[in-house]
């Protein structure tokens, strides 16, 4: 099994050269290479990188970007040009251990796709870091229905398949699970360790929250809705249509009963307004569904994900 480690890098000049050391240690006896983005760094890593590069010409590989892009396209750029069969993500910041790879690689050999770190003793600030954090995973997992305790560890590996089929784009590395999840990988969460950080500057705070609710949108509506959108835009006409009915229902009980004048309720406009609504949005729903199916067809892919064949000589 060849393994990839992808290492984002933004501003971690002090953390590089002792990240290096443990992950050769934590790697000793595997086939493995490293891979360090530098997100456009500008306090030397760069010069850093390329100085453990020359020196461990066998294993490690640096990826120099032009500017600072954000964790997830350093993420996407280490994917993109790693060689490995299994790929394990890891934090430059010294916060993950190492030394956890080991036993996250036994899980992949044991036949799981995706093996999610989970920080059980996390060393960060319980009240701007640890409380946002366990809220927006509780809110990923009921979305998604991928349950996992710690969407936010950067520390998890990957069989190279599951990440196959999809970009990433704005936040949307720490949803890499809930994409492999949606084609039926197979997900085993561990716990490994978390340290605090000793050098360097924490590069995210409170807004990181509001960027990943924001995201869950996206990946609710690709992961559930991606393949008939119709279910969702019509099933929105469809309330649409329903509540206009309700509202036009009551507004002729009130004509019938009451002698109260229809036209001068603004609950007459609204009904109109909530019947137009949901006109549009299920024919938003057919337009997507084409857009969706000449997708598919231009490009000839299938809208299937398969694990494995056992059996049967396929003969052409």
């Amino acid at each position: 099994m060849h393994v990839s480690i992808v290492a984002p890098v933004y501003n971690e000049r002090e953390n590089i050269e002792p990240l290096h050391r443990g992950l050769r240690e934590a790697l000793n006896g595997l086939l493995y290479e490293l891979i360090f983005v530098d997100d456009g760094s500008t306090d030397g890593s760069i010069e850093a990188l390329i100085q453990i590069a020359e020196q461990d010409t066998d294993h490690v590989r640096v990826v120099e970007l032009r500017r600072n892009f954000g964790q997830t396209a350093a993420i996407a750029a280490g994917i993109d040009h790693s060689l490995g069969d299994v790929i394990v993500l890891i934090d430059a910041d010294l916060q993950n251990d190492p030394a956890d790879i080991p036993m996250m690689l036994e899980k992949i050999e044991e036949g799981f796709d995706v093996v999610s770190g989970w920080r059980v003793n996390r060393q960060d600030s319980f009240l701007t870091r640890t409380i946002p954090s366990r809220i927006a995973n509780w809110l990923i997992s009921k979305v998604t229905g991928v349950p996992l305790h710690d969407y936010g560890c950067t520390l998890k590996a990957y069989r190279r398949e599951v990440l196959e089929g999809f970009h990433l784009y704005g936040e949307m590395h720490r949803f890499i699970p809930a994409y492999a999840g949606g084609v039926g990988a197979k997900i085993a969460e561990v716990p490994v360790r978390h340290h605090p950080r000793r050098f360097g500057k924490a590069k995210y705070g409170l807004e990181r929250t509001l960027k990943v609710i924001l995201d869950l949108f996206t990946v609710k509506y690709l992961v559930s809705y991606s393949l008939n959108p119709i279910y969702l835009f019509g099933g929105t006409g469809l309330a649409l249509f329903l509540s206009s009915l309700l509202v036009l229902g009551y507004l002729i009980v009130r004509r019938l009963l009451f002698d109260e004048h229809m036209i001068r309720s603004p609950l007459l406009l609204m009904s109109v307004m909530l019947f137009i609504l949901g006109f549009q949005s299920i024919l938003m729903g057919l337009i997507a569904e084409l857009l969706v199916r000449t997708y598919y067809e231009s490009q000839a892919k299938p809208t299937y994900n398969v694990r494995r064949i056992i059996g049967g000589d396929r003969k052409e």
